[in-house]
């Protein structure tokens, strides 16, 4: 059985070769899972579960695998280090997953800090119209790789609507095209 990680950083970049300045493949957003195919000092070949997708990224400390429980549903997501408004400590993108370990009335408490019950939908949420939310994309640069408020390109904007309806989507337009035909 294959062992899964999750993704505790906001954003990790997955290159195509191992060196930080090779091509951006796309980005691992907070909570999605991956395994590892092949581990070296500096660098780890992974797949990504939900799509897929191989690439290189940077050895990093790793977490086991959480099973989420809700999903972000705005653009940008605040993490709070309190469950209060004035201690920001960073930030989740639209379609972010996190396993949720205590509650209070306006905020949900997840491994890093605390967000607010507004920015969140269960795990399990569809909407009805699945391209609904495409819209809180509208003012984000175009960035080749890029999957979360800071860029994106066509082929994430696409595949973070469908995930977010936890339907499959793959990473590539060219993949989703034959898939369709």
């Amino acid at each position: 059985m294959t062992k899964f990680f999750t993704n505790t950083f906001s954003i990790i970049n997955l290159y195509k070769k191992t060196s930080v300045k090779s091509e951006v493949v796309t980005q691992i957003i907070y909570g999605e899972s991956f395994s590892i195919i092949k581990k070296s000092k500096n660098w780890l070949k992974i797949r990504i579960k939900e799509d897929n997708y191989k690439g290189y990224v940077q050895n990093k400390n790793l977490n086991s695998y959480l099973a989420p429980t809700h999903k972000i549903k705005v653009l940008k997501a605040k993490i709070y280090k309190y469950s209060n408004k004035q201690s920001q400590i960073g930030n989740l993108t639209f379609g972010s997953k996190i396993k949720t370990v205590s509650k209070k009335v306006k905020f949900l408490k997840f491994e890093k800090g605390w967000v607010k019950r507004d920015d969140v939908k269960p795990i399990f949420y569809k909407e009805k119209n699945i391209f609904k939310k495409i819209n809180i994309f509208k003012n984000i640069k175009y960035k080749w790789g890029g999957k979360s408020f800071k860029g994106i390109d066509c082929s994430a904007l696409i595949q973070v609507c469908l995930n977010f309806n936890n339907k499959y989507c793959p990473r590539d337009a060219n993949i989703l095209k034959k898939i369709l035909n």
